[in-house]
């Protein structure tokens, strides 16, 4: 039995979804990351017509995989001559991308004299990037 794949196999996919990903401004914000877990049906001419979550992360990431896997058309098939659908599982992963943050430290200067009765004050901050 013949099933639909994806032009350019299984690291083609990855390069798609990789690339193609738009991370949920609301995931962004709580913080989620995870796998959402799809089962996709396939008709005979490589499109996507159901998409059914079997397990989710939320905040967004579930309706951004189904957008992502309703965009992909896999190649078409026949059985022995008939029309056939499939279903495949698909799993598409949400990570975080890595924080960037700078860290600094200032230190208060004051004459020396004050300096040898009191230890300097020092202040920490962290800004992030996005």
């Amino acid at each position: 039995m013949k099933v639909p794949e994806y032009p350019g196999g299984s690291e083609a996919f990855k390069k798609y979804i990789k690339e193609n990903l738009v991370y949920p401004k609301e995931a962004l914000e709580k913080q989620v990351q995870g796998i959402v877990y799809l089962n996709a049906e396939i008709n005979d001419n490589g499109e996507i017509i159901n998409v059914l979550v079997e397990k989710g992360v939320g905040a967004g990431c579930d309706d951004e995989a189904i957008r992502l896997i309703k965009s992909v058309r896999y190649t078409s098939v026949r059985n022995r001559g008939k029309r056939v659908k499939t279903k495949k599982k698909i799993r598409i992963q949400f990570k975080l991308p890595p924080r960037k943050t700078i860290n600094f430290e200032v230190v208060s200067k004051q004459n020396t004299e004050d300096l040898k009765q009191m230890s300097p004050k020092v202040y920490s901050y962290s800004i992030k990037l996005k």
